[in-house]
């Protein structure tokens, strides 16, 4: 099972209230999911030399929860501090058909190819780096180190 490592004062607000370990692991416990660490507690100069750190093992099928933002909103839902969301597929309106161009080499290394294109999404610096951390870890975990699959991202916007 993945360990991830989010910020503890960032879930706590995230939250809206502060824990203690022993509040948090219960809740983890409750949840489903388990705190491996609580990096304040810790002696080691590499965990006190950063803001502290929760650790929590996610189960290998909840690849939602390998990030701060899928950790922080299922455990709302779960707290009913808020609904799942309801995602949308929508088809692209006439004249938005964007097509993706698979090169003859490349579709003999990867013979199958999908894409999606989100919308209304603002990134700030910190959950760009958080999706691009999640983009790795499902790299590392769910497509074996990109021998089943690989995730590219791209910005429309840039041109």
């Amino acid at each position: 099972m993945p360990t991830i490592a989010v910020d503890k004062a960032a879930l706590f607000k995230e939250l809206g209230r502060e824990y203690t370990t022993e509040e948090f692991d219960e809740l983890c416990f409750e949840f489903g999911i388990e705190l491996d660490e609580d990096t304040s507690q810790s002696t080691k100069p590499e965990d006190q030399a950063q803001p502290p750190q929760l650790k929590i093992e996610i189960p290998a099928n909840r690849y939602d929860m390998l990030c701060f933002e899928g950790i922080a909103m299922n455990l709302k839902v779960f707290l009913e501090q808020q609904n799942l969301p309801k995602w949308t597929l929508t088809a692209p309106k006439d004249g938005e058909l964007q097509v993706l161009d698979i090169k003859q080499e490349t579709a003999q290394i990867r013979p199958l190819c999908s894409g999606v294109i989100l919308r209304n999404i603002d990134f700030t610096q910190e959950r760009y780096d958080s999706f691009i951390a999640l983009q790795d870890k499902l790299h590392s975990n769910l497509a074996r180190q990109r021998t089943l699959v690989s995730i590219g991202t791209h910005d429309l916007d840039s041109g």
